[in-house]
């Protein structure tokens, strides 16, 4: 209550409740976004989206060209997947995602001769003519069929296909449209470094979301603790009506939707699982999505890339990286991380909030894949689980005000039901229960694990 308070005398956009982990940003911050071209054969894998898993249309040992669409699905829910790089496909196979999940994957051997990526590719990435674009020019229907057949999802790690985020509902009217620029995990700093190096295909992708749903204002927010970023994209949104720049506390879970929109515009989202953002007139989308609309609309750009932050104590190269899409782990932290430490004892697909730890370094990465953190013994807290001693430390800091050690309870003597009264399902899995529990119970961990518990019981039919 405190820390909202002072957050409003500064001026600062917040909410209640909610944690201040160390950033620990220090590590790839000031890493200016590099390109990385692997030398050992992509892995990707046909489901990197919530929704229809796609299917191939290659061949086995079939050549491809870069950008060219190697699977897609029938289905609305879904998003086709595109060659990152020239090369020759190979048999499909499994691959593991950083979940733990095992879906179809196809594997491509990068061309040895030839244009594997057009030249400059870097350049094309972040710069482009944006400047004298106009995005009401462009017919909403369009946009989002543009949005479509580039594949683009959500990367902030939902990974919603975008355009039915995107398409209009004439029951709920949007208003306002939100580009997520927080970043609020430590470690991660890919976002970071996309609005301060290509902050114009941000606006303009914020502008053209906008545009297809129907809000008449852009939003666009960002942490205090990124004052480059702020300062970057202000500039590129000067002139241009109907964008504003909030400025947010830094406090971590900032990046949830049912935090921001909260503290930009003071609307509270209906309770969840049910409840979404354009219940109360508003669409949000991550700032590297808005850039990745940008490029599919004006330069119809298919989502081939993602920039991807490779850092922690036990990298030795700590940075950012555009990276194609099936690129194993192994060889991105050996080539541009420069191979792990020697007290490396952890690599977590994101950061250490929400990221899971990684099975193995086989591991592709995919659209959600926004950050690899290696941490060492010493960023790593080992401690001995013990009873809950009531404190309720959690439930004060659960920004979604549940009762995370009452569901965690249920989780643990396998009583379904009571967990779903007390609404396991709308936990987001944020970790900040876990973060302040002075018993050092894992309330996150137990939360997830009886969620997919539920889901396998209700496949099951039981």
């Amino acid at each position: 209550m405190i820390a909202s308070l002072l957050d409003s005398v500064r001026g600062l956009k917040s909410f209640p409740r909610g944690v201040h982990p160390p950033h620990r940003k220090k590590y790839a911050e000031a890493a200016p976004i590099a390109m990385f071209m692997p030398t050992g054969q992509l892995l990707v894998p046909f489901v990197q989206h919530i929704g229809a898993p796609c299917e191939p249309i290659v061949k086995p040992r079939q050549q491809v060209a870069f950008g060219e669409m190697i699977a897609d699905a029938s289905t609305p829910m879904a998003a086709p997947i595109h060659a990152p790089l020239a090369g020759t496909t190979a048999v499909g196979t499994m691959a593991l995602l950083t979940n733990g999940r095992r879906v179809p994957a196809i594997p491509i051997t990068p061309a040895t001769e030839g244009e594997i990526l057009p030249p400059d590719f870097l350049a094309r990435f972040l710069g482009g003519a944006y400047e004298q674009f106009e995005p009401s020019g462009v017919e909403p229907e369009e946009i989002c069929q543009k949005i479509r057949a580039c594949g683009v999802v959500g990367l902030g790690g939902a990974t919603f296909p975008t355009h039915i985020k995107l398409k209009r509902n004439p029951d709920k009217p949007i208003d306002t449209l939100i580009v997520n620029g927080c970043e609020c995990e430590p470690y991660l700093t890919s976002d970071h470094r996309l609005m301060v190096e290509s902050p114009l295909p941000v606006v303009v992708g914020g502008q053209l979301a906008a545009h297809a749903c129907g809000a008449s204002r852009v939003i666009i927010a960002i942490e205090a603790n990124k004052p480059d970023a702020i300062e970057a994209v202000r500039k590129a949104a000067a002139g241009r009506p109907g964008i504003e720049v909030a400025v947010c506390a830094t406090k971590y879970p900032m990046g949830g939707e049912r935090q921001l929109v909260p503290a930009v515009l003071g609307r509270t989202i209906p309770s969840a699982p049910r409840g979404l953002p354009l219940d109360v007139g508003v669409v949000m989308v991550n700032c590297a999505t808005a850039h990745s609309i940008a490029r599919a609309v004006v330069q119809d750009a298919p989502l081939t890339h993602r920039v991807v932050t490779v850092t922690g104590g036990g990298v030795v190269r700590p940075g950012n990286w555009l990276v194609p899409l099936g690129t194993r782990l192994g060889e991105l932290l050996e080539r541009a991380g420069g191979g792990l430490t020697e007290d490396a004892v952890k690599v977590l697909g994101g950061g250490p909030m929400m990221g899971p730890t990684v099975p193995n370094l086989d591991v592709p990465v995919v659209k959600g894949t926004g950050g690899i953190t290696v941490m060492t013994e010493a960023e790593t807290a080992h401690w001995q689980e013990t009873p809950c001693i009531r404190c309720s430390r959690c439930v004060d800091n659960c920004p979604l005000h549940l009762s995370p050690t009452l569901i965690a309870h249920a989780v643990k003597f396998r009583d379904w039901d009571l967990a779903a009264r007390y609404d396991m399902n709308a936990c987001c899995e944020c970790g900040c229960c876990a973060y302040v529990c002075p018993a050092h119970i894992p309330l996150a961990q137990y939360i997830r694990a009886g969620k997919n518990q539920a889901r396998l019981m209700v496949a099951q039919g039981k």
